[in-house]
């Protein structure tokens, strides 16, 4: 019998933290669920780990890949799963227990829904609760505030071509997939509690990334969602104003705001105050 929910696990050198996140899956209190498990490449002892819990639980699924990025490991483990719902989980973040089965409990009471996910608290390096708001499209367009590690129906998956590879960096890739499921309308569930531990350390990929390297994904999104960019440019100006007020309150020029914004999203400006360094 096919589980309802696959739970996607990229892993790459994940020794040090794929046990236990392995086993906050276990501990879920919906078990009908099967993990797929992607060596994206790994060069330590994640394999061994991984097999172990294959060997143990035939709701396991080990699969080895050459190493081409976290993008790619997602969509090559969501090609290989059987359940109507995805949660992709990162191999050192852990799963609240009751997360599956409420995420479960909504998408059938509320068919419009097709994504659901929470609140997080963060562990590691740093503490405390990251309180993620409702869904907004436009906000979304600004930047990016909701972790990979949701649920959603493998239909919309689909619909949108997976997760996009072509971005200059991975490491982004959530955001457009956000951006992706918003652009034709889904709707987004927000479970007003803590459903994930998301692990912070100094080694984390997106903390390697460079200003060149955000610079080059945030222009790939722009362009890509251009349309959408300009049809809603004054409300991401006044979200950006909003975002950045304490950086905003010490220019005088209102002008060289505006100038700065149109020149970062729409490469023009208006009022000349602006000018971009090369």
């Amino acid at each position: 019998m096919n589980q309802i929910l696959s739970i996607i696990v990229p892993s790459y050198n994940a020794e040090a933290t794929l046990g236990a996140t392995l086993e906050s899956v276990v501990r879920q209190d919906f078990q009908d669920w099967e993990v797929i498990i992607v060596n994206d490449g790994s060069t330590d002892r994640t394999e061994e780990i991984a097999l172990k819990w294959v060997s143990k639980d035939s709701r396991f699924k080990y699969f080895f890949k050459q190493n081409e990025g976290l993008g790619k490991a997602r969509n090559f483990g969501i090609d290989k799963s059987k359940g109507k719902f995805i949660l992709p989980l990162d191999s050192d973040n852990l799963l609240i227990k009751d997360f599956a089965k409420d995420a479960i409990a909504v998408f059938e009471k509320k068919q419009d829904v097709g994504v659901v996910y929470g609140d997080a608290e963060y562990f590691g390096e740093r503490n405390g609760l990251w309180k993620v708001p409702q869904y907004n499209f436009k906000k979304m367009l600004v930047d990016n505030f909701i972790d990979a590690c949701a649920i959603y129906r493998k239909e919309l998956w689909q619909k949108v071509g997976g997760y996009d590879v072509n971005m200059p960096f991975q490491g982004n890739e959530d955001w457009e997939f956000w951006l992706a499921l918003g652009a034709i309308d889904v709707s987004f569930y927000h479970l007003n509690k803590i459903t994930f531990k998301y692990f912070v350390s100094k080694t984390s990929m997106i903390r390697s990334f460079t200003s060149e390297m955000h610079y080059s994904n945030n222009d790939y999104i722009f362009k890509k969602y251009s349309n959408h960019y300009k049809k809603h440019y004054v409300d991401l100006w006044l979200l950006l104003e909003k975002k950045e007020r304490d950086y905003f309150n010490k220019l005088k020029s209102k002008k060289f705001v505006i100038d700065l914004f149109l020149t970062t999203f729409f490469r023009f400006s208006i009022f000349g105050r602006y000018k971009k360094n090369n």
